[in-house]
């Protein structure tokens, strides 16, 4: 029996992960909904499968209306973290775009009761600095800027949770992909054998291809009972020493020479904390409810980073 096609909201569908899943599900036979703050365009000027509607969400402002007929929202609308430096006008938009946008999703969808299925960005972040210590969903919050931003953006989703709606966390690590986020700029350097360490390349990457990240989304789509946090991370970890290493070797091109910590904090700022920080997060809840990976070793991953694997698996189907 074929499944029933469903409707699935996407805020920040413009972006490295939101294209990808917009894709998938398409590809999959779902509908997509693109909220977007610009006036929506006709559906006969967007791709098949495709709709656009408006909303504001620094002015936490989304028409209930909009959701008529959804299924499910994914939220992962935010301004970019490694965007640019962190002046003080920035942390505040870095705060509004997320929590003012996430309140006015956690409205809208908590008008429709418990109907809806809430998917809400959030990062891995959310732990701190935690050097080598393993961390878990259970795992506590940190301190520091990104950290509190992470625990006020998920408590921005307080109204749909109390409505009932089945909301999940996502706490994305490092998304691994040739098109953006860390290595889409690491890896032009690398290939010129510049990728070296950065800082004392001793920090934890908790990350994740951009391939599994997509399957781990559709995967939650469909287990509405999974709430709450969600590590959305590959399920080994490594120091960036490692991860560059691993890299250089795949490109022949290998690099050693750390890019030292002063200067990366001279050049970003407070954002080196992204970037030096070390969270060794698992993906507890994922792998425990049945969750496989398609890239679960970093040199694996590499492969498909870097192009060398073949063709990889399709997406989780239905």
């Amino acid at each position: 029996m074929t499944p029933p096609r469903r409707t699935v909201a996407i805020t920040g569908a413009s972006g490295l992960i939101g294209s990808a899943l917009s894709t998938a599900l398409r590809e999959r036979g779902d509908r997509v909904l693109h909220l977007v703050r610009r006036a929506p365009r006709a559906v006969e000027e967007l791709p098949d499968g495709v709709q656009e509607a408006d909303w504001e969400p620094e002015e936490a402002r989304l028409d209930p209306a909009v959701l008529e007929g959804v299924d499910a929202v994914v939220h992962l609308a935010g301004a970019g973290v490694a965007d640019r430096r962190w002046t003080d006008s920035y942390r505040a938009t870095l705060r509004r775009s997320r929590i003012e946008g996430t309140r006015a999703v956690a409205a809208a969808v908590a008008e429709h009761g418990g109907g809806i299925r809430l998917l809400s960005a959030s990062r891995v972040s959310y732990y701190g600095e935690r050097g080598a210590d393993v961390l878990t969903e259970d795992s506590g919050h940190g301190t520091g800027f990104l950290a509190e931003l992470c625990r006020d953006w998920e408590a921005a989703t307080w109204r749909a949770q109390q409505a009932g709606a089945p909301v999940a966390h996502l706490r994305s690590g490092i998304v691994l992909s040739r098109d953006g986020g860390a290595m889409g700029r690491l890896l032009p350097l690398a290939r010129f054998g510049l990728g070296g360490p950065l800082g004392s390349g001793r920090q934890y990457w908790s990350w994740i291809t951009l391939h599994d990240h997509v399957r781990a989304v559709l995967f939650l789509l469909e287990q509405r009972q999974l709430t709450g946090a969600v590590n959305v991370t590959g399920p080994s970890p490594a120091p960036q020493a490692e991860v560059v290493k691993e890299l250089g070797e795949q490109l022949r091109r290998p690099a050693r020479v750390p890019a030292p910590t002063i200067a990366l904090r001279l050049a970003l700022g407070e954002m080196a904390t992204e970037i030096l920080g070390s969270q060794r997060a698992l993906p507890t809840v994922l792998q425990d409810a049945g969750f496989s990976f398609d890239h679960p070793h970093l040199e694996a991953a590499v492969r498909w980073l870097v192009g060398t694997e073949p063709v990889a698996p399709g997406p989780v189907p239905r």
